[in-house]
């Protein structure tokens, strides 16, 4: 193992160290503790129940009906995988890196990122209110680990996450789409809630930048795969990968419709995982920073443009995204109207005919709004009032992150709910 960067790793004595494991309030004990403060974090996490909702979130392909195509859960896992595996050879701390990894999408819209721009079209009128006037999955991922999930303590009060503050940047900061070389983390810590757009802030860890990378690396591969299972691509769009692949790494990728053919190098998840990987790991030095070598920095260059040109403009793919904006559009008019209905009581009797979105949405209420105080109390919810309901702007912004959370088929089936007589 090169452990190259050990001296760089986020650990107890080390310079960040006490700003990295900070929390808003100290964590609750009970019994004798096995566990460190980024193992914490983690398991917090993996019982959120945003983490539960990717299992049914779009990560490129809508909805989808073939158990073997990758849904945002799975996506999470291969950019753990990645992630912990980069970190172990590079002599950083693994905890925090699983710990960002496996929640690094919590904020994620239904529809990926077609709902992230329908929502931000949606929104884009709304004053900051705690969250930001642009809808960016990077900082609702922030958002919802602040303010919306919430995990029971051994009295059984629902309380918020309370993540220390190195999970919680590398929330923020994890934007894969990176078109730089030698990556290195920020010196300072600040407000994350003062990062106003995605990818512009480099993580404060090494771990975190770590995550940042992997991200790009774990959708790449698997997103051509998927496009293969729906028939995506075409002759010509192989014979392009070959032409990537020969004119940036040197050697030919294998021909006709299986690309793993033995005349060849393949192009398919576990190779290029494994390439990538092995390239940033022996090119990377805490001095230049993580990079890969100039001939893979092209080739995933080269790769990604092709996946945006044959895959995510693909036309059955914008078909999909027209229904996801009246799907989305017609839940966020309806609840947008119930406003009213808020000031006397009588939501419930509003949302009557569609029972699906009136029993999550009207405990929605309850449990981050000012909407119904001795509910709250008798439900233990121990979370702040996020949102206003007698504001209009604050309520928007409330109607938007409910959305959000929602699952690709619950998201349907609430439309198809409203829209059924």
């Amino acid at each position: 193992m090169r452990q190259s960067f050990s001296s760089e790793a986020t650990k107890e004595g080390s310079p960040k160290w006490e700003q990295a494991v900070s929390r808003e309030t100290p964590l609750y004990q009970h019994g004798e503790q096995i566990r460190g403060e980024f193992e914490r974090d983690y398991t917090r996490l993996l019982h959120c129940q945003a983490y539960r909702r990717l299992k049914h979130k779009t990560q490129v392909f809508f909805a989808p009906h073939n158990d073997h195509v990758c849904t945002r859960m799975e996506h999470v896992g291969h950019v753990a995988s990645v992630s912990s595996m980069i970190a172990k050879y590079l002599g950083l701390n693994t905890d925090l890196t699983q710990a960002i990894a496996i929640g690094h999408d919590i904020g994620h819209a239904p529809f990926g990122h077609t709902g992230e721009e329908i929502l931000n079209s949606l929104m884009c009128h709304i004053p900051d209110v705690k969250a930001p006037r642009k809808f960016w999955h990077e900082r609702n991922s922030l958002f919802f680990a602040d303010y919306i999930e919430t995990l029971q303590d051994p009295d059984y009060a629902e309380k918020p996450l309370n993540l220390t503050y190195a999970v919680r940047d590398g929330l923020i900061c994890h934007c894969g789409e990176i078109d730089e070389q030698g990556l290195s983390p920020r010196e300072n810590a600040g407000n994350l809630y003062d990062i106003k757009q995605p990818g512009q802030v480099a993580p404060y860890t090494w771990e975190g930048c770590i995550v940042k990378i992997s991200d790009k690396i774990a959708f790449l591969g698997r997103d051509i795969e998927d496009a293969r299972a729906y028939h995506i691509l075409d002759m010509g769009s192989y014979r392009q990968l070959r032409e990537i692949v020969a004119s940036t790494l040197g050697f030919p990728a294998g021909k006709g419709g299986n690309p793993a053919s033995r005349s060849g190098r393949a192009v398919n998840t576990t190779v290029l995982i494994n390439d990538m990987v092995t390239d940033l790991c022996t090119q990377s030095s805490p001095e230049e920073g993580l990079r890969f070598s100039d001939a893979y920095f092209s080739f995933m260059t080269a790769l990604k443009k092709f996946c945006y040109s044959n895959i995510y403009k693909h036309w059955r793919l914008q078909e999909f995204q027209k229904y996801a904006e009246e799907v989305l559009g017609c839940i966020y008019r309806v609840l947008i109207k119930s406003q009213v209905y808020t000031e006397n009581g009588n939501l419930e009797q509003y949302l009557r005919y569609v029972p699906k979105l009136a029993s999550t949405f009207c405990d929605w209420i309850i449990k981050y709004t000012n909407y119904d105080k001795q509910k709250k109390e008798a439900f233990r919810y121990k979370t702040e009032e996020v949102f206003n309901i007698h504001d209009k702007e604050s309520w928007e912004k409330c109607v938007i992150e409910f959305i959000s959370g929602m699952t690709d088929q619950y998201a349907i089936a609430v439309f198809e709910e409203i829209i059924s007589f």
